[in-house]
């Protein structure tokens, strides 16, 4: 009877810390959503933006060092929303960036004791006869698992031709732990869907899900055994990259035994050039290898983040590559289907070649924009882009002034919303892959300039490809073969329109203004309705208190509408 309690309380300890962690979460959202909108929508609409920009850095900051705090005391998949962040040097201020970079490495580790537990019950022998020995002290401990260097048993270092190994253990509960926390992202997910801003443009809910298939495939470490191989089969004869070998004799769905490779962490410059090793080539070719993943093998790393690469040197022999990239930790992949590739194949080559309209049909390839879209306004916008901001590097991106970015915003931000933009299957994965890529390349070389990897990258594609002038003038003339065939037709349609009076024409800048002069004038009347009944109820009340405060009361709604509609 007292260790059947006894089960009974732990199951009621367990259930009261998933329930407290989940709201836990939810208020962390929701209350940050709604400081978000107070600031960022409310106070604008008021006239009060000049207070949302001052106070913007130190909001920031103060968010990032709140959710520091809460990754680093719940773990699990919030961890992985922090690490996001904090690669997002070309996206996010670094008042984010910098306060969320040392969730890298900052999780605490699970005491030794709970984890030889788990992994004894896993592989079904003690440890002491599974491995000749193991370090208790963990060599890295990740938000879903845990790291220990060992030595192979001498059987299994017969047998494989290795000596050192790495044994990555899952956190005792993540289970548990991983379906809490996407609990809590589907709830989120369902309050960011019903904010127009977000719905219009990506469906949170499908997003949330493709982010579940992922975390529930990264604790599955036969699933990431099966993943680094194929990884490594697709960079077998390139002598740029290195991956782990698997020890498949000790290794289960909870417990991933693999070759030691632990080497110079890529960021870590200072031991790059103590090593004769140049940052900004480490920068270059990183970036193209994750080109490579994505554009030619379709297979590709989706969590490259400063832990889970390494730079190893060379042995220095004759005709060897002076040192290599080692990709560890698969757990998290992505797969582009061939049309998909060929897509973001054409995205790249148009974004290298600063051509607009290219880059607009490169998106209607890749599937994310609709094939139905009008795109006129959204081609005008990237060639405007191009020629302000093309061939800028991040740290040059930073120098300019703000004013233009927020000019070119309110310029073409209407069009952009207007349009039916989607996120295709793993797009999102696609995104984080470069978005980590242009964090450590960053952090490698702060001048570095993406453009320089992507140019030649790009014209090695085209060239790849059967890419060559005479193909594009010749595709050039067929295009305009067609259009001069058009033509005609096309002429007798708008003269025939004419004549019927039912030609119109769009101006979408001058259809802002007068939707801006409208609703200015119905703020006005509804000032003016405001003053009217509050004159009227005071007047009135002096002889009928009832009806004259029933006027002042009713005076409250348009007050409101005078204050609060929307000034776009």
């Amino acid at each position: 009877m007292p260790s059947l309690r006894s089960g009974r309380a732990e199951s009621q300890a367990g259930a009261g810390n998933t329930r407290a962690r989940y709201r836990r979460i939810l208020r962390f959202a929701g209350w940050n959503l709604a400081v978000t909108w107070w600031y960022e929508l409310f106070l604008p609409r008021i006239g009060l933006r000049a207070i949302a920009e001052r106070t913007r850095p130190r909001r920031m900051k103060r968010f990032a060092r709140r959710f520091h705090v809460l990754a680093v005391d719940l773990g699990g998949l919030m961890i992985k929303v922090g690490q996001f962040m904090s690669s997002r040097l070309d996206v996010l201020p670094p008042e984010i960036t910098s306060e969320l970079e040392g969730l890298q490495d900052e999780v605490p580790p699970v005491p030794f004791a709970a984890i030889r537990a788990l992994a004894e019950a896993e592989l079904g022998l003690p440890l002491a006869r599974a491995f000749a020995s193991i370090d208790e002290t963990p060599v890295a401990a990740a938000s879903l698992g845990q790291a220990h260097r060992a030595l192979l048993a001498a059987s299994d270092a017969a047998d494989t031709g290795l000596n050192g190994a790495v044994i990555k253990v899952q956190r005792p509960g993540i289970d548990e732990i991983v379906d809490v926390d996407l609990a809590a992202l589907r709830r989120v997910g369902g309050w960011l869907s019903h904010v127009r801003l977000v719905s219009d443009r990506v469906n949170a809910h499908a997003l949330v899900e493709e982010f579940a298939v992922t975390s529930l495939e990264e604790i599955d470490y036969l699933h990431e055994a099966q993943n680094s191989e194929r990884f490594a089969a697709d960079f077998a004869r390139d002598e740029r990259v290195t991956v782990p070998a698997v020890v498949w004799e000790r290794t289960t769905r909870r417990v991933l035994t693999l070759e030691d490779v632990t080497a110079i962490k890529i960021t870590d410059t200072d031991a790059l050039r103590t090593a004769g090793i140049d940052p900004s080539d480490v920068a270059s070719t990183f970036a193209t290898v994750m080109f490579d993943q994505l554009f030619t093998h379709g297979f590709f790393h989706a969590d490259p983040h400063p832990g889970n690469i390494f730079v190893t040197p060379g042995t220095g022999e004759e005709g060897e590559q002076p040192w290599k990239l080692t990709f560890i930790d698969f757990g998290m992949m992505g797969e582009v289907t061939t049309s998909t590739r060929s897509g973001l194949r054409k995205l790249l080559i148009a974004a290298a070649s600063r051509d607009g309209k290219g880059l607009v049909n490169a998106m209607r390839d890749v599937g994310v924009l609709l094939p139905t879209a009008n795109t006129n306004e959204l081609e005008r916008a990237m060639v405007q882009l191009f020629a302000r901001f093309g061939g800028m590097g991040f740290a040059e991106l930073r120098e300019v002034d703000p004013r233009e970015f927020r000019d070119f915003a309110e310029q073409f931000g209407d069009v952009v919303r207007s349009l039916p933009f989607q996120l295709p299957e793993n797009f999102l994965l696609v995104i984080r892959a470069m978005s980590l890529t242009s964090g450590v390349c960053s952090a490698l070389d702060p001048k570095f300039n993406l453009w320089d990897s992507v140019e030649p990258y790009a014209a090695q594609l085209l060239r790849d490809e059967g890419g060559n002038v005479v193909r594009d003038v010749a595709q050039e003339a067929l295009e305009i073969a067609r259009i001069a065939v058009r033509l005609p037709r096309r002429v007798d349609d708008i003269i025939t329109r004419f004549e019927e009076g039912t030609v119109s024409v769009q101006s979408p800048a001058l259809e802002k203004r007068v939707a801006r002069l409208e609703r200015t004038a119905q703020r006005l009347v509804s000032a003016l309705l405001f003053g009217g009944l509050l004159i009227a109820g005071a007047v009135l009340r002096v002889d009928d208190v009832v009806f004259g405060t029933v006027l002042m009361v009713s005076s409250i709604l348009p007050l409101l509408h005078a204050l609060f509609a929307s000034r776009r």
